[in-house]
């Protein structure tokens, strides 16, 4: 069996747009730790913004079937629940293929780096992470615009 990437080429470009969500569940006292910026490695909301960019554009790096694409525009936010953080995150791009990958990656990256930006507050006495939980990582829209 062999593999390949998908054949964009006799495609036209028009504007693309997705939405992914995620979120990571904490123990309240991380939460808290969160909210009144007492995380010892920065600003976790800043700094998972920040994140999701950066992943958004290098997604074709990371999935060898992706393209790599000229992404027009990301957009995260970072909430603070009572038990968690979600992320969700907007890419918008005029392209041949959809940024559905690039939404998904950037919010699966930006849930990995609030993971280890608090990972110190989440362990428990044996080193291991018995609450902490990524979940509900998925594609809430999907929009091609001719």
């Amino acid at each position: 069996m062999s593999v390949k990437m998908a054949d964009v080429s006799g495609k036209e470009e028009v504007g693309r747009e997705a939405v992914a969500v995620g979120c990571i569940r904490l123990r309240r006292e991380t939460i808290e730790r969160i909210r009144g910026g007492g995380v010892e490695k920065g600003d976790v909301m800043t700094t998972t913004s920040v994140v999701a960019i950066a992943s958004a554009k290098l997604t074709h790096m990371l999935l060898p079937f992706c393209h790599p694409i000229k992404i027009d525009y990301v957009e995260p936010r970072v909430t603070v629940g009572d038990d968690s953080v979600c992320v969700e995150v907007l890419v918008r791009a005029r392209e041949r293929t959809g940024v559905e990958m690039e939404a998904l990656t950037a919010v699966a990256i930006a849930l990995l780096n609030v993971w280890d930006m608090v990972k110190k507050y989440e362990k428990d006495e044996n080193g291991q992470y018995p609450y902490t939980e990524i979940t509900s990582i998925r594609v809430v829209e999907k929009v091609k615009k001719v």
